[in-house]
């Protein structure tokens, strides 16, 4: 009997213990939900708001075009350049409440909104040549919001890329390693570093081909 008795002691003592390891597993599983939650909802933000700042810049398009349009003997090609370069943006759609989860998805996106930057960088250039709009009123507003939805695009993305690394940084992080894909939360993709990205350049037309920083 009295060797049940130290057995059914020390058996009591490993539940309790277990119970107490449980516990703790189970803070710090709830714990890390919460923080990944926070994290996730962070990146989603993010991403609204480069999705909002390149919907501004694509709805300045229209105006833009039928502003230089308006100039004699514009060169047809660049506009449809242009054009075509917003259209191809919009064929590409994304979740704008959600940050992206597909790196080609999101590989697609950045290369069509790359191409309307380069599209737009070869109107500017053109537009060089008729200096009689770039003296109107009109055309100078333009191009100062063009301007100033550029940095906001940069600075937006980096915000994004820093919420993106965070978050998938938290979800490779011991422990929240072992129970973050079951409780559904996956590493998402970002933009790919561009040289002098950790800075946030003001971006400036100045008609020789590129955008100055």
């Amino acid at each position: 009997m009295k060797k049940f008795g130290i057995f059914a002691g020390v058996f009591a003592i490993l539940i309790v213990i277990f119970l107490i390891f449980l516990l703790i597993i189970g803070l710090s599983a709830g714990s890390s939900y919460n923080r990944l939650v926070s994290l996730s909802q962070n990146a989603d933000s993010k991403w609204a708001q480069v999705e909002n700042d390149y919907q501004r810049r694509a709805d300045l398009i229209p105006n833009l075009v039928a502003t230089v349009s308006g100039a004699a003997n514009f060169e047809k090609s660049t506009l449809v350049e242009v054009t075509q370069a917003r259209a191809s943006v919009g064929k590409v759609q994304i979740n704008a409440n959600a940050a992206p989860t597909n790196p080609s998805q999101l590989a697609q996106f950045d290369q069509a909104q790359q191409q309307l930057s380069s599209a737009l960088s070869h109107l500017m250039v053109v537009v060089e040549k008729y200096p009689n709009l770039t003296a109107t009123e009109n055309f100078r507003d333009l191009q100062a919001q063009l301007e100033g939805t550029e940095n906001r695009i940069t600075v937006s993305r980096m915000d994004f890329n820093q919420a993106v690394q965070a978050y998938d940084t938290a979800i490779k992080s011991f422990p929240t390693v072992f129970f973050a894909g079951a409780m559904g939360f996956n590493s998402k993709p970002y933009f790919a570093a561009t040289p002098g990205a950790e800075n946030a350049p003001k971006v400036q037309f100045n008609f020789n081909g590129n955008s100055t920083n």
